[in-house]
C-alpha cells in the first residue's frame, strides 16, 4: 500500500506535471504527499563569469527563492482543495547537490514522482530523476512533460523480460496493478525465439492476486525494443506503464540501458520504474 509520496516540484519547468500527477496518486491511495522545491545556489552557476557583485548574487538568489515559494504555494492550494494530507519543503542546495538530496530523502517514502525533462531545456530535473532511480532504493513514477491528466488505470502495461529489475518493478507496482481494470503483460522476443512461458508464469502469479491479465507477446524483427513498447502503448491506449530500469551509476554519472533511455526520452504515458 502507498502511504506517502515525495514529489519534485520543478522550479525550471513551466508545467507542474509531476506535482499534478502526484496529487492524483495521493488522492487515489489516500496518501500523505510531500513536495520539495530546490533553491539553487547562484554562485557556482556564475563562477565562470568572474567576480560578480554581492547585490547581483543576492538578487539571483531571491528570484529563485520566489519561484520555489510560488511552486509550493500552488501545491499547497491544490492539495488543500482536494483534502489531502500534505507538506511543502524548500531546500537550498547546488545543482549538483539537488539530485543526491532528493534521492536520499526518497528512501523514506513509498514512492517518488518526478517529471520528464523537457527537450532542449537546460534543467536539473533529468539528473534528479536518474539519481532517485539509482540511489533511493524505491520505485519512481516518471511523468511525461506532455501529461495533462491525473492517474488513470483502465489499462496498465507491464514490460516483462523475466529479469531482476522487471520483477522488482512488478512487486513495487502491485498497488497500482490491483486497481487496474486490465493488465497487459508485454514481452518482446526475436523472430523464431518467442517463448511466452515466463510471461505465462507471471500472469498466473498476478492472477492469484485477483488481477485480470492478458499476455501480449511481440516479435521484434528490426525495431528498437523501446520504440516497440512505446508503439504498443499508443496502439492499445495504455494509461500506465511498469518496467524495470537498466543501468548503473559510476561516480555520480548515470549510465542507462538502451531501452530505458528510449522510454525516458520519448515516453507518452506515466511510467513506474524500479532498479
Amino acid at each position: 500500500m502507498i502511504k506517502d509520496i515525495l514529489v519534485n516540484a520543478s522550479v525550471t519547468s513551466p508545467r507542474e506535471v509531476a506535482v499534478d500527477f502526484a496529487l492524483s496518486v495521493a488522492s487515489t491511495f489516500d496518501a500523505h504527499v510531500v513536495a520539495t522545491a530546490f533553491v539553487y545556489d547562484p554562485v557556482p552557476a556564475v563562477a565562470t563569469m568572474g567576480s560578480l557583485p554581492a547585490a547581483l548574487i543576492e538578487k539571483l538568489h531571491s528570484e529563485r527563492e520566489q519561484i520555489a515559494k510560488e511552486a509550493l504555494a500552488r501545491f499547497n492550494r491544490l492539495a488543500g482543495m482536494n483534502g489531502l494530507s500534505h507538506e511543502a519543503r524548500i531546500t537550498e542546495t547546488t545543482f549538483a547537490g539537488a539530485s543526491e538530496r532528493f534521492a536520499r530523502t526518497a528512501r523514506r517514502f513509498d514512492l517518488s514522482v518526478v517529471g520528464q525533462a523537457e527537450p532542449n531545456r537546460l534543467s536539473p530535473d533529468e539528473v534528479i530523476a536518474e539519481a532517485v532511480l539509482f540511489e533511493s532504493g524505491r520505485p519512481v513514477v516518471m511523468v511525461p512533460y506532455i501529461q495533462k491528466t491525473g492517474l488513470k488505470l483502465d489499462r496498465v502495461m507491464v514490460c516483462w523480460d523475466a529479469s531482476r529489475p522487471a520483477a522488482r518493478a512488478v512487486a513495487d507496482a502491485m498497488p497500482f496493478l490491483k486497481r487496474a481494470k486490465t493488465v497487459d503483460v508485454v514481452t518482446v522476443s526475436e523472430p523464431g525465439k518467442a517463448d511466452d512461458m515466463p510471461a505465462v508464469d507471471l500472469a498466473r502469479h498476478l492472477a492469484r492476486h485477483g488481477l485480470q491479465i492478458d499476455v501480449k507477446p511481440i516479435v521484434n524483427p528490426d525495431m528498437n525494443v523501446g520504440n516497440l513498447l512505446l508503439s504498443y502503448a499508443a496502439d492499445n491506449s495504455a494509461d500506465f506503464m511498469v518496467m524495470g530500469a537498466y543501468g548503473h551509476s559510476r561516480l555520480r554519472q548515470f549510465i542507462l540501458g538502451g531501452t530505458t533511455v528510449a522510454i525516458l526520452n520519448s515516453m507518452t504515458i506515466p511510467t513506474l520504474l524500479s532498479h
